[in-house]
């Protein structure tokens, strides 16, 4: 069994890249030497989720008491869809609020900011989000950066789609070193980017 449990929280309408991406450099770190175990989960029992370009996604279980949960965005521009479902329903938030409370490091991708904003884990830290969203998120109190990964500690936030590599990228080596995480990048080619916080 692995030391440290990562679950990433689905909902319908969350965007793909924003939780796959995230996936696949934690799943690539185990195979390089991190003792790290990868779920896709959602709060209710569900066997698939629809996501915002229409890929359904077998889930692996509901969300537990990981060790670090990755929220995703998607959908925050739209009624009705996605995060701005997830904010108004309230379930997801007092889930998120609850596996901090638990100790859990939380972690949010693009619009995904605005579910941590929800569950009151945001006021007064440094926050990043997608733009279409920073203004939304400021009025919740949190200080709205310009950057692609913020780290605040127990809460770590990244801005628009993409950046959700580096996020994943920058938790590997704080929890499993540098060296796992060149090796991860190398091999997905991916070039990082600096890290706020």
């Amino acid at each position: 069994m692995a030391d440290t449990t990562a679950e990433i929280v689905l909902f319908d309408g969350f965007d793909e890249l924003d939780a796959i991406g995230p996936y696949e450099v934690f799943e690539n770190a185990a195979q390089a030497g991190a003792s790290l175990e990868t779920s896709l989960v959602t709060l209710d029992n569900s066997d698939f989720v629809t996501a915002s370009h229409d890929l359904r996604v077998e889930t692996q279980g509901t969300l537990d008491q990981p060790d670090i949960l990755v929220v995703p965005g998607g959908g925050w521009t739209t009624a009705n869809e996605g995060v701005r479902a997830v904010v108004d329903d309230g379930e997801l938030p007092d889930a998120v609020d609850e596996r901090f409370t638990n100790g859990a490091t939380v972690a949010s991708v693009c619009t995904g900011a605005m579910v941590l904003a929800e569950a009151d884990l945001l006021e007064g830290r440094p926050a990043a989000t997608h733009p279409v969203a920073e203004d939304d998120l400021a009025s919740h109190a949190a200080n709205v950066v310009d950057e692609r990964v913020v780290d605040d500690g127990d809460v770590l936030t990244a801005g628009g789609v993409t950046s959700g590599l580096d996020l994943a990228l920058w938790l590997v080596e704080r929890e499993f070193g540098a060296d796992v995480s060149s090796t991860v990048s190398e091999e997905m080619a991916y070039e990082r980017d600096e890290i706020f916080g």
